[in-house]
């Protein structure tokens, strides 16, 4: 039985190109995760961006809050865009979007539903 070779030059290349386009499309389909902790009676809260999974940026946001204050819970999750907390005289809404900027303004609405006054309070944007 001999050795059978193949293209070895061409063989190999061709295997280095599928593994970057392999490495590629991964990291364009990442997903980030991202969340804002919030506590409505002492008003303090925490955020995450950028996490590998919901769970590890809850706990990161949740952490951050505790660190501030007491009560605080997880006001919104978010994977691969921006979340906003916007608060009231007497009440408070999130929202998560594309951008920043819908994200504050769909967060600002939602407060508003509840209460007057409203005001962003914390957003942040995951790395997409």
């Amino acid at each position: 039985m001999g050795i059978v070779r193949t293209g070895g030059g061409i063989f190999k290349r061709m295997i280095m190109a599928l593994a970057i386009m392999l490495v590629a499309s991964g990291a364009a389909s990442a997903e980030y995760f991202g969340a804002i902790a919030y506590s409505p009676t002492s008003g303090v809260y925490g955020f995450s961006y950028d996490h590998g999974s919901r769970r590890d940026a809850e706990a990161r946001a949740i952490s951050e809050c505790r660190m501030r204050g007491r009560g605080c819970k997880i006001a919104i999750w978010f994977k691969n865009a921006c979340g906003s907390v916007a608060v009231g005289s007497n009440g408070w809404g999130t929202a998560w979007a594309g951008t920043r900027r819908d994200a504050e303004r769909a967060a600002n609405r939602n407060c508003s539903r509840y209460t007057g006054g409203c005001r962003t309070l914390a957003w942040t944007c995951t790395s997409k």
